[in-house]
């Protein structure tokens, strides 16, 4: 049998309810002896990385959590599940894909429910999670279980903020879904991300939106503060309004890497349209396409190819897109 070890972080999936609201109570040991049926699975070893909400989740954790990753491998384990909270999911996972070097598979899991609830989703995640990593066919790459899918760390977003299927892959799809036969694939799991340097991100990147009306004084802003790169989250195919699009002329001439983002759900960015604030302007002004990378990963990327001494350029970083639906 495989042998599969449990990093719990906390997260809703570890927390009860309290005079001060839900909060993690629960160990590792105690989710997963709450599930006897992984019993079948797999002999498990639980080790605690931390114990947080994931919205307290700092850079530094999650390296943590690559690090425990890092030493399974090192002790020939076969799979790794990772107990998180659902705020933040998708971006530690997507951190992970992108400098994970090891040949294993990794597989994210929360609940939307505390541990206490009725109804609580918990133990059905985890099982699922446990059921993927033990899997022969998931050999690397990483993974979100969640709600009897399987999701692709690259593609995965939380898409519900507190329904029970929280995630979906708008681009993709998942990469398997859990049947009453067990689990049938629908491509083969791998990793879907390119790799970057496995350093720690110390680059400050800030994430600005765009909207209706939207004036360019916090990009002022952001470079009299100097910051190191700016994500910018703009409408429909990349465009903003024409002070942003001023304002990322300026940036980029200082030395501060803008990449586009579209803070739509489905799609990516193209550079269609002209006059200020256009897409074509801002390719033009020395922005940075995220192809189909929403904000949040685009930031996770640029800290990663802004931290990292020998890696890819900036440029190069973004440009090396590959998946199902990749650029």
């Amino acid at each position: 049998m495989p042998h599969v070890r449990v990093l719990s972080t906390g997260g809703t999936i570890a927390s009860t309810a309290g005079p001060g609201g839900a909060t993690p109570g629960k160990s590792g040991t105690d989710l997963v002896e709450a599930v006897p049926e992984l019993e079948e699975l797999a002999p498990i070893d639980v080790e605690s990385v931390c114990d947080e909400l994931s919205f307290h989740l700092s850079m530094a954790n999650v390296r943590s959590m690559l690090e425990g990753v890092e030493q399974a491998a090192a002790d020939g384990v076969d799979g790794v599940v990772i107990t998180h909270g659902t705020d933040t999911m998708e971006e530690s996972a997507y951190y992970l894909d992108l400098v994970l070097e090891e040949s294993l598979p990794v597989v994210f899991t929360g609940a939307q429910r505390p541990a206490d609830a009725p109804g609580a989703d918990g133990p059905a995640n985890l099982l699922a999670a446990v059921q993927t990593a033990a899997d022969d066919r998931f050999d690397s790459g990483v993974y979100v279980a969640f709600a009897d899918q399987i999701h692709a760390a690259r593609w995965v977003t939380k898409a519900r903020s507190s329904r029970p299927n929280a995630y979906a892959s708008p681009d993709s799809g998942p990469v398997a879904e859990l049947t009453a036969d067990g689990l049938s694939l629908t491509r083969e799991p791998k990793s879907e991300s390119v790799s970057l340097p496995a350093v720690e991100p110390t680059a400050r990147v800030e994430i600005h939106n765009t909207g209706l009306g939207v004036d360019s004084r916090a990009l002022e802003r952001a470079r009299e503060d100097d910051v190191d790169g700016i994500v910018l989250a703009a409408s429909g195919i990349g465009n903003t309004t024409p002070e942003i699009g001023d304002a990322v002329g300026d940036l980029v001439d200082s030395g501060i890497p803008v990449v586009v983002a579209t803070r739509c759900f489905e799609g990516g960015v193209a550079a269609r349209y002209g006059g200020s604030g256009g897409g074509q302007t801002l390719r033009d002004h020395g922005a940075i396409p995220a192809g189909d990378l929403p904000p949040w990963k685009a930031r996770i990327k640029l800290m990663l190819a802004l931290s990292a001494a020998d890696g890819p350029d900036v440029q190069t970083a973004f440009e090396r897109q590959r998946g199902v639906a990749a650029e």
